[in-house]
């Protein structure tokens, strides 16, 4: 795997500067758009390096690469749009055959996704789905149904009453509007004696630490935690810990705590009563996948609305975009059923938290 160790210049200098780059960074030693014995090269950017979630991600992404028969350029764009615009235009240069991304910004990437269009180069994003633009296959789980399963969770943990703190993403994300959707919706469906106080974070923990600290001093009677993210983990764990809150479940002062993407981390936590649920994003299927997809898209395959073989459900989600939602089920310490919710205990190996 070669992973390009770019600037970003402003888009006007980007051409020429791409193309120092890649020599600087060393390339692959195939031709453009072919790897070793024609393997075909895919690039793929990595929005960020700084959650373990993320970092999971990278690592499983040439695990299967190679199971796939892949080759890989890859770049990162640093949860910046401009960044990821720069490193495309790295990617076109270099003649990559198909492009997986995950922008994080839903709304700005579509000049992007329309330039790899014109060109035919086939577009896969995963975790999330931009706002606009014609892409090839989206790979996400349903984030809706994230925070309606964190809803489930803290409305029976809480009996239907009290108040509990939603940490949310970045509301310019999809993500974080659908998570954040679907919690609320959920709520005042189905606990309307649970008072929300929902806090943008922008999926920095630092942020979500002191808003969560703010809201604890002013409601000290707050008894759960939705954190739409495990940035916001160690912050969380700090602030309940300084407030004599971080105790157990039976203790009368425990503040229930469910988290979104299902990091060794998190399972630790839950198996040591440090927090009480989360929902496991599939980290590592999403590598897999992505590139599936992008393999398929070179191969000329298409796809239709409906179950797959591999226990996710393609929908449509507007004219000419279909979206694989793969299976992101809640976790528990006991594995038991919420609000019609099951879960999987924290220890099930099948999670891919406890297979890193």
């Amino acid at each position: 795997m070669k992973t390009r160790c770019l600037g970003h210049p402003g888009l006007g200098a980007v051409t020429v500067l791409a193309v120092a780059a890649l020599s600087a960074c060393g390339g692959s030693g195939a031709e453009p758009g072919g790897g070793a014995h024609g393997a075909p090269v895919v690039g793929v950017d990595y929005p960020r390096s700084d959650t373990d979630f993320w970092t999971s991600y990278i690592e499983y992404t040439p695990r299967f690469a190679k199971e796939l028969g892949l080759r890989l350029e890859t770049t990162n764009s640093q949860n910046d749009v401009g960044n990821l615009a720069a490193d495309v235009q790295t990617l076109i240069i270099h003649g990559v055959k198909g492009v997986a991304m995950a922008p994080q910004s839903t709304g700005a990437i579509g000049p992007v996704l329309r330039q790899l269009s014109a060109q035919k180069i086939p577009v896969v994003t995963l975790d999330t789905r931009p706002d606009t633009g014609h892409v090839y296959m989206i790979v996400r789980a349903d984030n809706r149904a994230y925070g309606e399963k964190a809803c489930r969770f803290l409305g029976t943990e809480l009996g239907g009453k009290g108040k509990v703190v939603m940490l949310e993403g970045d509301l310019a994300s999809i993500n974080a509007r659908d998570r954040t959707e679907g919690f609320n919706g959920c709520m005042k469906k189905n606990y309307p004696g649970i008072q929300v106080f929902g806090e943008a974070t922008n999926w920095d923990g630092a942020v979500a630490a002191r808003k969560l600290q703010t809201d604890l001093t002013a409601h000290p009677d707050i008894k759960g935690v939705y954190m739409q993210a495990s940035s916001a983990l160690s912050g969380t764990l700090q602030v309940l810990r300084q407030q004599g809150l971080l105790v157990g479940p039976k203790d009368a002062k425990h503040v229930f705590v469910v988290s979104n993407d299902g990091t060794p981390r998190e399972l630790e936590s839950i198996a040591q009563g440090e927090i009480d649920a989360t929902v496991s994003q599939p980290a590592d299927l999403y590598a897999k996948y992505a590139l599936s997809y992008l393999k398929a898209a070179i191969e000329g395959k298409t796809f239709k609305p409906g179950r797959t073989d591999h226990d996710s459900t393609i929908v449509q989600v507007r004219k000419g975009v279909l979206e694989d939602q793969l299976p992101a089920p809640l976790v528990t310490a006991d594995g038991g059923t919420y609000g019609g919710v099951p879960s999987l205990r924290s220890d099930d190996t099948s999670l891919w938290g406890n297979n890193r």
